[in-house]
């Protein structure tokens, strides 16, 4: 397993007794959420903004989103804190996790469980030490060694993509379905992303995915809600 190291305890799921052990309540209580890294991750559209944005949150929620990413990239930040905040009361409510992309003053702002981070976001270690309590997800594009120095530097869990074609961006690097089984090794919640949609996730699934983030696929379908509830249903 090219990358990755030998002998780390497989089973991203699980969260032994043991693995609290010598650690500060805060980090206990982040390395309790990791086992609901699980299931359909929601990645929000630019193209949504205030009630359109939330209404179509919360239709993904109730069809069994367990997992919401919000992805921003606009000019407007009162629009983008309004949005975090009435989305992470949103998540609150309804059980789901809570992230945003790229900025983690605007998750810690609006008390996020976490935040995504790309290669250009800020060391993953300053920001654990800073903030034990945070939950990280780190973008590994198609990079063993990236996965390996996310997990060494404090990150919650791992994603990988594109895996397919991506039209939300499409010059994006594709990541072979194979590094899922090499990444368990790291012993993390494993991500995919990219081009992902019905017909195909079953194979993300199989190749080792502990989530499927889904962008297009979720909330350009007629009924989001419907959607949602057909890839939940996947891991069933």
């Amino acid at each position: 397993m090219s990358g990755l190291p030998d002998g780390v305890a497989s089973g991203a799921l699980a969260t032994p007794a043991s693995a609290f052990a010598g650690v500060i309540p805060a980090d206990a209580a982040r390395i309790a959420l990791r086992p609901r890294l699980r299931g359909l991750y929601a990645v929000t559209p630019e193209s949504l903004r205030g009630a359109d944005l939330l209404a179509a949150t919360a239709a993904a929620i109730a069809g069994g989103a367990t997992v919401v990413q919000y992805r921003a990239k606009h000019d407007d930040a009162d629009q983008r804190r309004a949005d975090a905040h009435a989305l992470a009361a949103l998540c609150r409510r309804a059980g789901a996790l809570f992230f945003v992309n790229d900025a983690p003053e605007l998750a810690i702002a609006v008390g996020a469980d976490g935040v995504h981070l790309g290669r250009d976001d800020g060391p993953i270690a300053e920001l654990r030490a800073a903030h034990p309590g945070l939950l990280i997800g780190a973008s590994c594009y198609d990079e063993p060694e990236r996965a390996r120095a996310a997990a060494e530097a404090g990150a919650d869990y791992l994603a990988f993509g594109a895996v397919f074609t991506s039209s939300t961006k499409p010059a994006a690097v594709r990541a072979p379905l194979a590094l899922f089984e090499q990444a368990r090794a790291l012993g993390l919640p494993l991500a995919a992303i990219g081009g992902i949609a019905l017909d195909n996730a079953p194979r993300v699934i199989a190749a080792g995915a502990d989530m499927l983030a889904v962008v297009s696929d979720l909330f350009a379908a007629p009924d989001i809600r419907a959607r949602a509830a057909e890839f939940a249903a996947l891991w069933k």
